[in-house]
């Protein structure tokens, strides 16, 4: 892989979760532009840094030795890779301050860079809550490639925060310049919230949420066919979102045990709220992780999962195919994994692969619900 080429550091970057013959680099001409524009200014001593949606550390990384940079996302995994990047690059692995994207910043920041987020109500939540944590004279630089850059990016910036110029086009990558103006505060949407009729619980769903309007259908489909009588049996909710396969089930199993694991800080802070008001003070391990991949082996009797088919902007099944196998490692031999899914992306022939028994559960028009067993 290259290294990441700027005035501030020349770094040896990994994605996450890493893959053999990685055929995708940890930065892009969006991340250099950003940082050629930056040392084109200048950093003062104890210049305060925050960071937004920096997917796997690539700015925080190169900036950690100049000034006091805080790094806020929604991902776990963007986590780990800075952690990871910042001690492959000889710095110590919390050289960053890393805040969680359902936690609030701590300004006030002098500059901040922002990393324009494929879910624009992700950037409209991180740009109400920035109201009142910026410094004096503070610079707001957004940046994004142009495809992955809609025009309602600038707009929400010049809502929220001030005027905004767009550069000219770098390498396919623009910026957007943010002049911070005094504004009435303005609270936030988020978070949405909407009812199912069965079962008949409320759900919260907080901003960079999957479907936070509505139950996406795929879920919908899946509902009716999550399995019963489990008794006392260990379930993972693989991928849970804001909860809702988890609750539906553990409400058909009350003596049933829950784990709920998703990548994404807002989605697990969804499914605390949700569970909490679904089935009150009922024991629940609810955790940001790398799905699976910190259970123990042969723990779990039933795994859950809707898996999605993309990570950022990039379309493909290959964190689908790691969860199947991070099921396979956690069930117990003769445990069951069930999963939803599209039709035409052939899960059937994949889990097929890792599981000694493979069968369809029920089908819609568009999505078939499988279960594999171990």
């Amino acid at each position: 892989m290259p290294l990441f080429i700027t005035p501030f550091a020349q770094l040896d970057l990994i994605r996450q979760p890493e893959q053999s013959d990685e055929p995708l680099q940890a930065f892009d001409a969006a991340d250099q532009y950003l940082l050629n524009h930056v040392a084109e200014h200048g950093l003062a001593l104890h210049t305060r840094v925050l960071i937004l949606n920096d997917s796997f550390g690539a700015l925080a990384t190169s900036l950690a030795p100049h000034a006091a940079v805080f790094s806020s996302t929604d991902s776990f995994l963007g986590v780990q890779a800075l952690e990871k990047n910042l001690v492959r690059n000889r710095q110590t692995y919390d050289a960053v301050t890393v805040i969680p994207a359902s936690e609030p910043l701590n300004g006030p920041f002098d500059w901040v860079l922002i990393r324009v987020p494929k879910t624009l109500a992700l950037l409209e939540e991180q740009l109400i809550r920035l109201q009142g944590q910026l410094a004096p004279g503070a610079r707001v630089v957004a940046a994004g490639m142009i495809k992955h850059l809609p025009r309602s990016a600038g707009e929400l910036m010049e809502e929220y925060i001030g005027p905004v110029q767009a550069s000219l086009a770098v390498k396919k990558a623009r910026l957007l310049f943010c002049t911070p103006e005094t504004k009435d505060f303005r609270p936030s949407p988020f978070p949405t919230r909407y009812t199912l009729d069965e079962p008949k619980i409320e759900l919260v769903n907080h901003a960079n949420v999957f479907c936070r309007d509505g139950l996406d259908i795929g879920t919908r489909a899946f509902l009716p066919y999550l399995p019963k009588n489990l008794g006392l049996a260990r379930v993972a909710d693989l991928g849970c979102g804001n909860g809702v396969l988890a609750i539906a089930s553990a409400l058909d199993n009350p003596q049933a045990q829950y784990t709920l694991v998703d990548e994404s800080f807002m989605a697990v802070q969804s499914a605390q709220q949700n569970w909490q008001l679904a089935l009150g003070d009922r024991e629940v391990e609810i955790r940001a992780g790398d799905g699976l991949a910190g259970q123990e082996a042969d723990s779990l009797d039933v795994v859950l999962c809707n898996p999605p088919f993309h990570q950022q902007q990039v379309v493909g099944d290959f964190l689908a195919w790691r969860m199947f196998q991070q099921a396979r490692s956690a069930l117990v031999t003769g445990g069951a994994l069930y999963i939803v899914g599209n039709r035409h992306l052939g899960y059937h022939s994949k889990l097929a692969r890792l599981f000694r028994g493979v069968e369809q559960v029920a089908a819609t028009p568009k999505f078939v619900i499988l279960k594999a067993r171990k």
